[in-house]
């Protein structure tokens, strides 16, 4: 059998839930969908489905297979839309949704730049902290900051998510600076406030030793800008991301306490991702403006550039005109 084919219509019928859905989709009799994915079934010598009179369900195994298929249809579907776009101009309306500081520093300060080099393009940018569902919302590019969880769409890399942990010159002034991760509980920190309790900063050494400290203070927030302001009017230490607080620590108005030592509001790496549905091939439009994120964030991130003022946004908008 065809085992590309076979991919998709198993990867259908997970995602409707059913043979006659998937069928209904495809324009196919659900007898001719079991049938090829029964095939499939063969060929592969596995069970990926349990089936029942009234539901579908993944095996072990055939969970691994769906999360494996779903990355390769994504790549057979992204190398079908490259070639096939090579010579698209980029045009129409792009949607675009990102975080409200995020955008507001590094996705807005960008878009003229952007429809100055394609013209054609206009763009309806939304920005807000309220989680976006990609498919529903008919975006066509969605900006996330952290953690993914949508493994069903595409999400490229645009520039890491680092923390650091910085402090006013009043502040340290005042009160010292921490010489460990454990000198932190003793300080007045500024917490940023999430769906749980992250009064815990997840602190890693160079040696990777991790130290988890609870940390208090005296104030709680759950923007960005409120700690970074904060921050800087000599309130206490906060643990800010790199592309909010970069510019003030190359200034000094900032200082990074606990050089060599990597922090975070949670254990794993997180990263800024450009999310767009795998449903979709990939148009010209947004491939361009993905590209053009990539290009103008930079290997190492402009925001993290110390020294390095040509790579702030005015100046590369004024460079690329």
């Amino acid at each position: 059998m065809d085992m590309l084919t076979g991919m998709r219509l198993f990867a259908e019928v997970v995602d409707a839930r059913s043979f006659s859905e998937a069928g209904r989709r495809l324009g196919l009799a659900a007898s001719s969908v079991s049938r090829q994915v029964n095939g499939l079934e063969d060929a592969l010598n596995a069970r990926l489905l349990n089936r029942s009179t009234r539901s579908l369900s993944l095996t072990h195994a055939g969970e691994v297979y769906y999360e494996r298929v779903r990355r390769i249809l994504s790549e057979v579907s992204e190398t079908n839309a490259a070639v096939a776009q090579l010579e698209a101009t980029p045009r129409g309306l792009l949607k675009l949704n990102a975080p409200v500081v995020f955008g507001r520093r590094h996705i807005a300060p960008h878009v003229a730049d952007f429809c100055h080099k394609f013209p054609d393009v206009s763009i309806d940018l939304t920005l807000t902290d309220h989680f976006v569902d990609v498919i529903e919302s008919g975006a066509d590019v969605v900006i996330r900051v952290g953690g993914l969880s949508d493994s069903s769409l595409i999400a490229r890399r645009l520039a890491p998510n680092r923390r650091v942990l910085v402090a006013s010159p009043e502040y340290l002034a005042t009160n010292g600076a921490p010489k460990s991760p454990e000198d932190l509980a003793n300080h007045k920190c500024l917490v940023y406030k999430l769906n749980v309790s992250l009064a815990e900063w997840h602190i890693r050494a160079e040696d990777g030793a991790l130290s988890k400290v609870r940390v208090t203070g005296p104030l709680t927030a759950n923007n960005a800008e409120a700690l970074h302001s904060a921050a800087l009017g000599g309130l206490g230490i906060a643990l800010l991301p790199t592309w909010t607080c970069g510019n003030d620590v190359f200034n000094g108005r900032l200082e990074r306490l606990l050089p060599g030592h990597e922090a975070d509001l949670v254990a794993q790496e997180t990263a800024i991702h450009a999310i767009y549905p795998h449903a979709r091939h990939l148009s010209a439009k947004v491939r361009a403006f993905v590209d053009y994120l990539v290009e103008t964030f930079g290997a190492v991130p402009y925001w993290e550039c110390e020294g390095r003022p040509e790579r702030r946004p005015e100046a590369l908008a004024a460079a690329n005109k």
